[in-house]
């Protein structure tokens, strides 16, 4: 088992194998949220205008996400998990654009097959992996590059390769560096209305869903993601 830990989008460029395309704060967690509010599908987008275009012609759709961390004109929500929590989302198919975490989904044209990577179905990411025991893993982290810090998504990618490496990790030291290293400080600054606090917790509550999100075709090029349940392939 080959694994990989790459960043932004010249490591999605360069992902093959089974590929995790990691975003803990916020894209990743947020379709997760979604989903478990009873979504049907998303569908990932890189460039907003297409998203932009996939609502005007289909007005049931939901538009959500953000640039620069903010909601875009037109959107019907943002990219926060906490403004979502408590909306029933029964059905629908949601348009899903954001800063980094669709980028790499829509760069990781190599990959054999793509997961949604995020602290919230961490545990669902890592047993399907090992049901698959693929030759080789990407993990690509779409944060910050710095290593120095070790962002959200690098701590993540480190803590799937580690469990899948037989090597523990301690959670709660995961969750006290993010309280005070890098994007976190976006979640407690008040002025900052787009990051609600209650993002942090949500995001960094691990494995509240069993289901993994894997990429499928959709149409003209893109793709959704598909909600597989722990239980689909734990018993295979």
């Amino acid at each position: 088992m080959n694994i990989e830990i790459s960043q932004r989008i010249e490591g999605a460029k360069r992902a093959k194998g089974l590929t995790v395309v990691i975003d803990v704060f916020r894209a990743f967690s947020t379709a997760c949220y979604v989903i478990g509010r009873g979504a049907e599908k998303i569908i990932p987008v890189g460039d907003i205008e297409v998203a932009y275009r996939l609502k005007k012609e289909n007005p049931s759709f939901v538009l959500m996400g953000e640039r620069k961390g903010q909601i875009q004109p037109g959107f019907d929500f943002g990219n926060s998990p906490f403004q979502i929590s408590d909306l029933d989302f029964s059905g629908k198919t949601v348009v899903h654009t954001t800063s980094a975490g669709t980028q790499g989904i829509a760069n990781a044209k190599n990959a054999e097959e793509i997961l949604t990577g995020s602290f919230v179905n961490a545990g669902a990411i890592i047993d399907y992996i090992r049901s698959k025991n693929p030759e080789n893993i990407s993990l690509v982290c779409t944060g910050t590059a710095n290593e120095t810090i070790l962002d959200e998504d690098a701590v993540c990618a480190h803590y799937i390769k580690n469990a899948l490496l037989g090597k523990p990790d301690d959670f709660m030291k995961i969750v006290d560096h993010l309280k005070t290293e890098g994007f976190a400080k976006h979640f407690f600054d008040p002025k900052r209305k787009s990051h609600p606090a209650e993002d942090f917790d949500l995001c960094m509550t691990l494995d509240k869903f069993e289901f993994i999100l894997k990429a499928e075709p959709y149409k003209d090029n893109l793709v959704y993601l598909k909600k597989i349940e722990l239980k689909e392939f734990a018993a295979k």
